[in-house]
């Protein structure tokens, strides 16, 4: 053998033995790889393929006073199929009779559905989706469908479950109920307790079949979500409904821009009705934001009260004390204050300058008293506390605005606008609870809306009456400016709303706003409460902006719609009815008979299954003719029902 095979026979070898070499490598790598650090890379591969997805909890209810439902939420469910799970013999045995029961729900061609589905199957697609937003008693016919009956692993059925929140009452009181958009995009209600109402979100995992689709892994959730709690409030259905059919006539009567009614009781501060109507683009009426809340303005006379409570506080005047009102007008440096009674009222009293609101009056008293020192009279105003906000259990109430001398802007003229109403600023929601007060002889309560977080009926947590201040001012004062304020009714401003059925004790209010711009633009206000002498309501009713033209002073506009609802509200209210029981002994026992009822909503226009959901839940037996949207109910809305009543929907 020559020296160059030899060579060659070497090189070989070598060569044979890298490749070898190689070889070994490449095998214990694969041992490596799939017995070693297996778990390792599988962990890392489903990573890319499995996602945690989160499952929103069914939020809590949001409950009237009397059980019936504000907002409650609504199974929704998005139906999907994989078509690579039924076996070849289930899928050829049902694919027929599934295709065309889809064509009937959705409907798509049964020979769509077939086409989709033998092409997906084909092509190894897991996820084709149906429909979505189909509601329980939907889903559960589906769920019988054909194939899908046979279950998720064996029937390739997936389903996705959300939900969507409902308002049984629509537009009436929606700015109150509020909403829940995240921590910085919150109100009312719902905002303000969203931390009871939202419960603890669940999760499902999901596998990834293409780009952006998504299908659960399994029918149970890894983590199942907990429901919310639910929210009971003080609101009473009836007054609310009627606080905001009546205050939308007075609106379209008057062309005004937006008004509010607050109705509140007395002796706790339990907001019962909280209405807030705006004019839109359209030009009708809805309730856009919480002006009683969150606005504050000038609030014109019904600031009037807190300048004859300081007057009487500091004794620098009583309610017999006269001053001259001249012809009806009163210059303070280039300023003229003007009553809106043309001509004057000659000399009145205190109590006649209160009930007849006389401009002049009120400013001469204040400014003759305090011009050498208005500190002391805004620092009574500052004990009164009518500076801070009220506390009210929802977000968004405005700060008052009450000047001090010591502020920059203060100026002569600063005294005496503020006396009747200029220059401060209220929101309605803090003038009502002060009114409260002097119908409460004193007793500064909290206004509240929610009374109670429950889950499945037992008490989470309750919220008694909160008082603020147990005396804004001394007995002697609360209960003088009691009778002038049954006096401004009786013979003063709002002798108009004066009747024999309900007293009524408060204050007419007609301020010019944006007067910067021209005249033309007014406030009007009344606020007090009723019945005078044993109060049980407090009130206020406050419309912006009315055609000045049609009318604008508080008494024509805004008092007639307290009038209205001051006689309905008493008309409602239960009287204090004792059982008295005798026993076998000739004991008498005495025992308070409490009903609780339901209110029936307007369920017209709502599908079908929801309204079904939302009687359920009241406890009543639904009969349903017909199917789609709710066109006619049986029992009419804002009629008290009870459990296990019947009720028929007629659908389209």
């Amino acid at each position: 053998m020559n020296r160059n095979n030899v060579n060659i026979i070497q090189r070989s070898g070598w060569f044979f033995l890298i490749l070898f070499l190689f070889a070994v490598l490449i095998v214990v790598q694969l041992i490596n790889i799939q017995y070693l650090e297996g778990n390792k890379y599988r962990a890392l591969a489903q990573k890319f393929t499995v996602r945690e997805f989160t499952i929103k909890a069914n939020r809590g209810n949001i409950y009237a006073d009397d059980g019936s439902i504000l907002a409650t939420s609504v199974p929704r469910y998005d139906i999907a199929f994989d078509p690579v799970a039924p076996s070849n013999r289930n899928f050829n045995k049902y694919i027929d009779a599934l295709t065309l029961k889809l064509s009937y729900l959705t409907g798509k061609p049964q020979s769509y559905w077939k086409q989709t589905f033998v092409k997906a199957r084909q092509n190894n697609r897991q996820y084709i989706k149906i429909i979505e937003g189909v509601n329980f008693s939907g889903y559960q016919k589906i769920k019988q469908f054909p194939l899908f009956r046979l279950g998720r692993n064996k029937g390739g059925l997936i389903t996705e479950l959300h939900t969507k929140r409902v308002y049984p009452l629509g537009n009436v009181l929606k700015r109150t109920i509020g909403f829940d958009r995240g921590q910085r995009n919150s109100a009312g209600i719902e905002g303000t307790y969203s931390v009871y109402l939202k419960g603890k979100d669940g999760m499902q995992k999901k596998q990834k079949i293409k780009y952006g689709v998504w299908k659960p892994l399994s029918d149970i959730n890894d983590i199942e979500p907990q429901d919310g709690y639910d929210v009971v409030t003080n609101i009473d259905v009836d007054m609310q409904d009627m606080a905001h059919q009546t205050l939308l006539k007075q609106l379209q009567k008057y062309d005004a821009d937006h008004g509010s009614v607050v109705i509140m009781e007395v002796k706790t501060g339990a907001v019962k009705a909280m209405v807030n109507l705006g004019k839109t683009g359209q030009g009708d009426y809805k309730e856009l934001r919480n002006y009683a809340v969150y606005q504050t303005h000038e609030p014109g006379s019904t600031f009037k009260l807190f300048s004859v409570m300081a007057l009487l506080e500091d004794r620098v005047a009583d309610v017999n004390d006269l001053v001259d009102t001249g012809n009806g007008t009163y210059k303070i440096y280039n300023k003229i204050v003007r009553d809106a009674h043309s001509g004057g009222m000659g000399k009145l009293t205190l109590q006649q300058v209160f009930e007849k609101s006389s401009n002049v009056g009120t400013v001469k008293f204040v400014y003759q008293n305090y011009k050498d020192n208005p500190a002391k009279f805004v620092n009574r105003l500052y004990n009164f506390g009518i500076h801070e906000k009220v506390k009210i259990d929802i977000k968004g109430e405005g700060k008052p605005v009450i000047p001090d001398p010591k502020d920059p802007n203060w100026s002569g003229i600063s005294l005496p606008w503020m006396a009747y109403g200029y220059g401060v600023e209220m929101t309605d929601i803090q003038m009502l609870a002060y009114y409260n007060a002097i119908a409460n002889n004193g007793k500064l309560m909290k206004p509240y809306l929610v009374k109670a977080v429950k889950s499945y009926g037992k008490n989470i947590k309750t919220f008694e009456p909160e008082v603020l201040n147990p005396s804004i001012a001394s007995d002697e004062t609360v209960r003088k400016m009691q009778e002038m304020l049954k006096g401004v009714v009786l013979r003063g401003t709002a002798t108009n709303i004066r009747n024999n059925y309900v007293s009524i004790a408060g204050k007419t209010g007609t301020a010019q706003t944006e007067y910067w711009k021209g005249k033309g633009q007014y406030i009007s206000s009344f606020v007090g409460y009723f019945p005078a002498d044993h109060p049980k309501y407090s009130m206020i009713v406050v419309i912006h902006k009315p055609d000045s033209e049609k009318g604008y002073y508080g008494n024509v506009v805004a008092a007639p719609v307290f009038d209205m609802l001051a006689q309905y509200i008493y008309g409602k209210t239960p009287r204090e009815v004792k059982v008295v029981q005798v026993d076998v002994n000739n004991s008498k026992t005495e025992k308070i008979v409490e009903k609780y009822k339901t209110v029936m909503p307007d369920l017209r226009g709502f599908p079908g299954k929801d309204a079904l959901y939302i009687l359920e839940n009241m406890g009543l037996k639904v009969r349903m003719n017909g199917s789609g949207k709710v066109v006619s109910q049986s029992i009419p809305r804002g009629t008290r029902v009870k459990r296990n009543q019947n009720i028929e929907l007629k659908l389209t």
